[in-house]
């Protein structure tokens, strides 16, 4: 689940794209939701400063509507730059990371799609393995693009949370995703006069009104596993919102999986599983979920984003809606998107094409050719002058004032951990084997504790 941008479009692609809803659309910061991108377009190659001729080596990931798209903005700027040609490969996104490595250590690549900064070591994970990025921070590979005007293009947040590392700026990001959510069926609430829950109180009576009413509560892709414990994030976030102070505590031993707090977040979780997720749903693939939502026989859908454009493509005849996953019974706790950052551009270090690369990112990050990116793969914008103009733009376009990275984008286990050190409802039953919070707690401290143990 890690490419979940890549997921995005290419099951767009494959559902043969998204319907438009406009007006009010997804935008970042929200106070701008529904703005309409500048009218300005890109320079006539006569009106721009002359760059040197040659050939600027840029490196992306597979995902086909933004290959495509970058097929056209590379020809475009070759045009507005008689002389430059550009020269790019595509990877697989899982293949990414290592291939940026390998070419920038052999100073080959000029400009690098690269995923967002996170998953940084904290001075608290010892022994633990640094992501790539981190490493090529580290040993210089990545320009500095702290003072670039284009960086102010960007929402100031996307730009700290997931491209600044030691107070430098090393990448521009262009997209995030939310994986706390729920996709509702807004008719068959109305249908059978179920409140809209905002709170978790209200979400378990919600569930029991539809159960009553031989109506699935929730559906997800559990034959896959991972979706069902991707759901559990909503409550892992409202059970502990700072998520990054969440994990600190787990490594250094002031939270425990198993201690009162976490107990609570437990039990929700194997309600989750045990009472609100269709039984059915250990037979449905994870691209299979968006589809069982459409026929409007369940009431909710796991609130991944990248389902939005399949739920669209499969053109549902019943009206719905994307409300962050309300688990906790105080309001506040229930206000935030927790998701990830994707996809971004970096700059390497050594590169000789300099002014190129610079020119190439200034002109992709003019705010007309950002608009197309996102329209062009139905990436959540990270300027504030872009929109998301569908359903789910309009859907989430109120709480992403409130985005905030979530649980698995700050956790690294710490070496000699077992594998039950997570907060996952997918170890309750049907999905795992556990039977009650205090079986799964305990394990999972243990699981951690053996970890943390090895490190002392």
């Amino acid at each position: 689940m890690r490419r979940l941008i890549s997921l995005v479009a290419i099951v767009a692609v494959i559902a043969a794209g998204c319907g438009n809803t406009p007006a009010n659309s997804a935008a970042a910061p929200p106070s701008n939701a529904g703005a309409s991108a500048p009218a300005a377009s890109a320079p006539e190659a006569s009106t721009v400063a002359a760059l040197p001729a040659g050939t600027l080596r840029v490196l992306v990931h597979q995902n086909p509507p933004f290959t495509e798209f970058m097929n056209t903005f590379n020809a475009d700027f070759e045009a507005r730059h008689p002389g430059v040609k550009v020269d790019m490969s595509i990877v697989a996104p899982n293949d990414l990371a290592t291939t940026t490595q390998t070419r920038l250590t052999a100073n080959d690549v000029d400009v690098v799609d690269m995923f967002a900064f996170d998953t940084a070591v904290q001075p608290y994970m010892k022994q633990a393995t640094p992501p790539i990025w981190q490493t090529l921070a580290d040993n210089g590979s990545l320009m500095d693009l702290t003072d670039q005007p284009f960086v102010k293009l960007y929402d100031p947040n996307a730009i700290k949370d997931a491209g600044t590392y030691n107070g430098k700026v090393y990448e521009i990001n262009l997209a995030r995703v939310g994986f706390s959510g729920l996709y509702i069926n807004k008719d068959l609430f109305t249908k059978n006069n179920v409140k809209v829950p905002t709170t978790w109180s209200e979400l378990v009576t919600a569930c029991a009104a539809f159960k009553a009413a031989s109506v699935p509560c929730m559906t997800a892709g559990g034959q896959d596993g991972w979706p069902i414990f991707v759901t559990g994030y909503g409550i892992v976030g409202s059970s502990f919102p700072d998520q990054a102070a969440y994990v600190e505590g787990l490594w250094t031993g002031s939270i425990k999986y198993n201690d009162a707090k976490d107990l609570e977040m437990w039990t929700k979780l194997q309600t989750l599983a045990k009472d609100m997720i269709e039984p059915g749903a250990t037979g449905i693939a994870a691209d299979g979920a968006p589809g069982r939502f459409a026929t409007g026989e369940v009431a909710t859908l796991s609130g991944f984003t990248w389902l939005a454009p399949a739920i669209e493509a499969a053109k549902p005849s019943f009206a719905w809606d994307f409300i962050t996953f309300p688990a906790s019974d105080n309001v506040d706790d229930n206000k935030y998107v927790f998701g990830k950052y994707d996809q971004g551009w970096t700059i390497n270090a050594k590169t000789d094409k300099k002014d190129t690369s610079l020119a190439y990112l200034a002109e992709f990050s003019d705010p007309a050719n950002y608009q197309k990116f996102v329209t062009a793969v139905g990436a959540i914008p990270t300027q504030s002058t872009a929109t998301l103009d569908t359903q789910l733009g309009k859907a989430i376009g109120p709480f992403l004032q409130n985005f905030r990275i979530g649980w698995e984008r700050y956790w690294i286990a710490p070496k000699g951990a077992g594998d039950f050190a997570f907060p996952y409802a997918t170890f309750f039953k049907p999905f795992g084997t556990f039977t009650t919070p205090d079986e799964a707690a305990n394990k999972a401290q243990a699981d951690l504790q053996a970890g943390l143990d090895s490190l002392k």
